[in-house]
């Protein structure tokens, strides 16, 4: 049996926020048929940035079906009024829809949901963050919580088949996408595989392009996933309750010859994305039956 996994990002939508909760505005498309309400909530006492509540909600109306494909929303005037959000909000908002491929913009008729959306989505080919995230039309950065030098312990020189206390490199990022805090990425590898990499700064440069440059090529990854619960210092970093939901990636990416180059966890926010797998039925395998 094969499988393969994709990864789809999902607009953050804090904990609690719900359509019928007092306070909340309305926001209606109209059609050549007529028009639609479709409720949605901003809540100004929200963690979350207006345009990031108004990106998720409208996104939802439309994959709901409440807003359809072809259907014009509101004036920008009217849409920050029943939203109670400034012009400046609304268009990062709309613009941000267009990005994701959910919406059509028609220099002065206004803004359209679009008839496909296009699929932007997570490989299954192994590449990396800052390349998934280009690919995606999004925009990706990184918060260093952690790059040091340390003796590998005897777990990690197992994992990566080196001896016990050899220098180890741990690199430790909160992961965004568009400025939305996506996942924590530990990541654990032999220090001497690139000679300069204490002096890099991952903040903005790719651990890839440091691996390439040094002549060495991941070709291929070796993943288990699991679900957990948020700690206090996860829920602190992707602005999560303590408590929710994450799906924890452990990976370790060998190169051409099955060396392995380092291990890595990542710990994504559970609202953020969603776990896609196909299974595949090999033939001849089995017998008939339920």
């Amino acid at each position: 049996m094969s499988h393969s996994v994709e990864l789809v990002l999902h607009p953050v939508r804090q904990a609690g926020s719900t359509r019928t909760q007092e306070g909340c505005h309305e926001v209606s498309g109209t059609s050549e048929g007529g028009s639609r309400d479709a409720g949605v909530a901003i809540r100004a006492d929200y963690p979350d940035p207006l345009w990031i509540q108004a990106v998720d909600l409208i996104r939802r109306e439309i994959a709901s079906g409440v807003l359809k494909p072809g259907m014009r929303l509101p004036p920008e005037r009217e849409l920050c009024q029943q939203l109670s959000l400034s012009r400046a909000t609304l268009r990062k908002a709309l613009n941000q829809l267009v990005e994701y491929g959910v919406l059509n913009a028609s220099h002065g008729r206004g803004w359209y949901v679009a008839h496909q959306a296009v699929r932007k989505e997570w490989p299954n080919s192994l590449e990396s963050f800052s390349e998934t995230a280009a690919r995606m039309g999004l925009t990706a950065a990184s918060t260093v919580l952690r790059a040091e030098e340390v003796p590998a312990n005897f777990d990690e020189a197992e994992e990566l088949g080196i001896a016990p206390g050899t220098p180890l490199f741990r690199l430790e990022r909160v992961r965004l996408l568009s400025g939305v805090p996506i996942a924590i990425d530990s990541t654990r590898m032999a220090a001497k595989l690139v000679p300069d990499i204490g002096s890099r700064d991952f903040a903005t440069e790719s651990l890839y392009e440091a691996l390439s440059a040094a002549g060495i090529e991941p070709v291929r990854a070796n993943s288990t996933i699991e679900a957990r619960e948020a700690d206090a210092y996860t829920a602190e970093h992707l602005n999560l309750t303590v408590g929710k939901p994450l799906l924890v990636m452990h990976q370790i990416a060998v190169d051409g010859g099955e060396r392995p180059l380092f291990s890595s966890s990542i710990s994504y926010a559970g609202d953020r994305y969603r776990l896609r797998t196909s299974f595949a039925r090999s033939h001849g395998k089995g017998s008939p039956g339920h």
